[in-house]
């Protein structure tokens, strides 16, 4: 059992995570996605500092939290429109701004004779300003072209087939297995150049975008879950 665990964690965590992302979208709506979306981004900015071997390949953690914050952005899309979605990326880079001054400020203070935590906390928190510009970059670019895709993708099935319903499949991942290719590249070749080998940072490129492909296929029932609870909600209203 345990030379499975790693695979076992990482389907775990997609179920979890993508399903909570839908529960603060049913318990809270727009507002409660935008905070799943700082969450996440959050978090994964952290989780990516560990690096494990799953499914035969090298392989950074955060992917999967990475991965539900397209998954918000395409709900945020489908349900409140593209100006929603574009404030939810925008407030995104803002919390990761503030995370980043943030959690820097903490090196500044010089830790107590009985203090534990300093030497850990520095372990991680050193590392991170390289990362979070990387990820405020690419998240940027990455998280624009999504809503920009999908909603070109919405013009494009509404026009052939005579309705903004249909197709949500199609726009959910026309959209995301694009923009989650290039987060792939640009992120990996701005956070990890230098810091792993070249036949290793390839690894970790093409494992995170097998990846976000699993992902992106993964998280369409879940955007048709949050758009069905939408609808009984506003019939109910």
């Amino acid at each position: 059992m345990s030379q499975f665990t790693n695979e076992l964690l990482l389907l775990a965590s997609v179920l979890i995570i993508f399903s909570l992302t839908v529960l603060f979208s049913r318990l809270f709506g727009e507002r409660g996605l935008v905070a799943w979306n700082v969450v996440a981004t959050i978090l994964a900015n952290i989780e990516v500092l560990l690096l494990v071997r799953a499914f035969g390949m090298e392989q950074t953690l955060g992917n999967v939290l990475f991965a539900s914050t397209f998954l918000t952005t395409d709900i945020l899309s489908e349900l409140y429109g593209k100006k929603a979605a574009s404030r939810a990326v925008n407030i995104g880079i803002l919390a990761s701004v503030c995370f980043l001054a943030i959690s820097q400020s903490w090196l500044l203070y010089v830790p107590a004779a009985d203090d534990w935590a300093s030497p850990s906390v520095r372990a991680i928190f050193a590392n991170t300003p390289r990362l979070i510009f990387a990820s405020l970059f690419v998240y940027a670019i990455s998280q624009k072209l999504d809503v920009i895709l999908y909603h070109k993708w919405w013009d494009f099935t509404e026009k052939r087939l005579g309705s903004k319903k249909p197709a949500l499949w199609l726009r959910n991942n026309g959209s995301t297995l694009i923009s989650q290719m290039v987060n792939a590249v640009l992120f990996n070749l701005g956070a990890f150049w230098g810091v792993y080998d070249t036949g290793t940072l390839v690894s970790i490129i093409v494992s995170t975008y097998v990846i976000y492909i699993f992902t992106s296929l993964l998280d369409t029932p879940f955007v048709y879950l949050a758009r069905r609870f939408a609808a009984r909600e506003r019939a109910d209203v």
